[in-house]
């Protein structure tokens, strides 16, 4: 008999997208083929230990309700025993902790390969303000922005109105550094609604953004390969609604939530101008298996980028399934896929990816 591949889907966290990870993990764990896997829910808990889950806590609605019933229906399972009971971990984590190094370095300690970028790609792909220096060192357009920390508007508040007055003007962008999926954004028409915005970012991070908005096509691109061999796959189109401004969490992964369009409405030339782009931030920041990467393409024709997501949303809904449905590949043939790459990636790297 062929002894099936223990595929661990590791879900939950304690970020602000907890609760996409949760819809990702369930949907993965569900679709997964079992005559390949055998299939283990793996709940992380907002102190980040690992719980076995059954099947009726991964069918709960939040992340708290599964919190509030681990002690009787879950099983602990410590750091160290995880190499025990799985092949390959499939992690659907996003935000600090899940997809930001950390998660990747406690794998690479217990020797269990993992989908997506390594310890240094997830890292950088978690810190808007450091990759967009490395990116822009390398000619890559990214917004005009300026960084802010707290303890500058702690204690030079009137200063930092002034600075992003001169350096970056209205309408702008407030975020976090280090926080995704349109956590705490801010959109500014004028100075009266700075505060408001700075503090809300600053609740999630001690390094904010403040960015010049931009006006144009949003669009994001999956880049799906390892190292040499990455395949940009069609365009997304992604409108937001006016009244809001940008893309929300529900947008974004929440069937229904809004317009997705693949492939997006460009020409020829800029649909390639913009892959080209997707594939050397990836090179750049050492991100590899299936990152999306979110871009701006103005009405001048420029490609500006946003930033990546080295472990995008995975949800029933979301758009990567989209844009892999455009060259033939069904959710379990994507599934399978990123498994593949995170194999081959772990099996020829010396050192931690």
């Amino acid at each position: 008999m062929t002894t099936k591949m223990r595929i661990g889907v590791l879900f939950g966290g304690s970020s602000s997208e907890k609760e996409v990870s949760l819809e990702g993990g369930r949907n993965v764990a569900q679709k997964l083929d079992t005559e390949k896997y055998a299939v283990l829910p793996i709940f992380v808990d907002r102190e980040h230990r690992f719980w076995k889950i059954p099947e009726y806590l991964l069918l709960q609605n939040t992340t708290t309700d599964i919190e509030r019933l681990l002690a009787t229906k879950a099983e602990r399972i410590a750091y160290e025993d995880l190499k025990e009971k799985i092949d390959f971990a499939f992690i659907i984590g996003h935000g600090k902790y899940m997809e930001d190094g950390c998660l990747q370095g406690l794998l690479e300690l217990q020797r269990i390969p993992y989908n997506g970028s390594g310890i240094l790609g997830s890292a950088l792909g978690a810190d808007k303000y450091t990759q967009r220096k490395i990116l822009a060192g390398d000619g890559i357009t990214v917004p005009h922005h300026i960084a802010v920390e707290e303890e500058e508007w702690r204690d030079a508040g009137p200063g930092v109105i002034k600075m992003i007055n001169d350096k970056v003007g209205f309408p702008c962008v407030v975020k976090p550094s280090r926080e995704g999926c349109s956590t705490a954004i801010g959109i500014v028409q004028n100075e009266s609604g700075l505060p408001a915005a700075i503090t809300a970012a600053f609740h999630w991070d001690r390094r904010i953004l403040v960015e010049k908005r931009i006006a144009g096509r949003e669009i994001t691109i999956s880049v799906l390969g390892n190292y040499n061999q990455r395949e940009a796959l069609p365009i997304t189109e992604t409108p937001w609604q006016e009244n809001v401004g940008y893309l929300t969490l529900q947008d974004k992964f929440l069937p229904g939530g809004a317009e997705m369009i693949t492939p997006a409405r460009l020409s020829p030339e800029l649909t390639q101008k913009a892959k080209e782009a997707a594939i050397k931030v990836c090179e750049i920041l050492d991100l590899i298996g299936y990152p999306r990467i979110d871009m701006f393409v103005e009405d001048s024709g420029e490609v500006v980028v946003l930033e990546p997501n080295t472990l995008p949303g995975i949800t029933p809904s979301t758009m990567v399934f989209h844009q892999a449905a455009e060259v033939g590949m069904s959710p379990q043939d994507f599934l399978d896929k990123i498994i593949e790459l995170g194999l081959e990636a772990h099996r020829s790297k010396k050192g931690p990816l």
